[in-house]
């Protein structure tokens, strides 16, 4: 069985127990033809096309998971994940960074922030001047002196500030995951956090063992 979660920018795929991404844009070469399972979410069209255009036995998730909430237009992938939770703050750091709250398996919300890729690209467009070199080892507790320290500053102020905010509104324990976490996670204390890479497989996996087990049962049920 093979996985693959495909994002804005990438095709991330899991296959036995080596992940791998490529990027929206590739033609999937370095992919295996001979693939009889494979289970996908997706928030690119075009990119779902494509993977469909090469594996049209591939399946869908969306019609698979049946999470609730009262949140309008949440992305799948943020579904997956939440659905893995019970009770936790779910930050995914990636090209684009969510905030999602899980209290007793109930979905209470969400936000989404820019990644740190789109952070990078405001300052330059705003003037040459603000070219700056990305740096996650800025004190936020000290005002800075210098331009360089004081657009990472407000970069990562605008990402931590809102985490902590509900952080302390809800005191739950937060969940980040995603390929851009490890640059955040120092800024929280390390027994308020988890830090779970493997996070959105691992919820895919358990959804799909959720739904064969309802499947059997479903059939047994029937038989009688």
């Amino acid at each position: 069985m093979v996985l693959c979660d495909i994002g804005n920018t990438t095709f991330h795929f899991k296959i036995k127990h080596k992940e791998f991404k490529t990027n929206v844009d590739s033609n999937l070469d370095e992919i295996p033809y001979d693939i009889k399972k494979l289970y996908f979410i997706s928030v690119n069209k075009k990119a779902t096309q494509k993977l469909l255009k090469k594996y049209p036995q591939a399946i869908d998730m969306k019609d698979i998971i049946n999470f609730k909430t009262n949140y309008v237009g949440m992305g799948i992938d943020r579904q997956v994940v939440s659905n893995f939770i019970q009770n936790g703050i779910i930050i995914d750091v990636g090209s684009a960074i969510t905030v999602d709250i899980m209290q007793n398996g109930n979905h209470l919300g969400g936000f989404i922030m820019p990644g740190f890729k789109s952070f990078k690209k405001i300052y330059p467009k705003i003037s040459m001047n603000l070219t700056f070199k990305f740096r996650n080892d800025i004190s936020l507790d000290q005002i800075p002196l210098n331009t360089q320290d004081a657009i990472n500053y407000a970069i990562l102020s605008a990402i931590i500030l809102p985490i902590k905010k509900v952080q302390d509104e809800y005191n739950l324990p937060l969940i980040f995951t995603g390929g851009d976490a490890e640059q955040i996670v120092k800024y929280f204390k390390k027994k308020d956090y988890k830090y779970d890479k493997n996070l959105i497989f691992k919820s895919m996996k358990n959804i799909l063992q959720k739904y064969k087990e309802n499947n059997k049962s479903n059939n047994k049920k029937g038989n009688k």
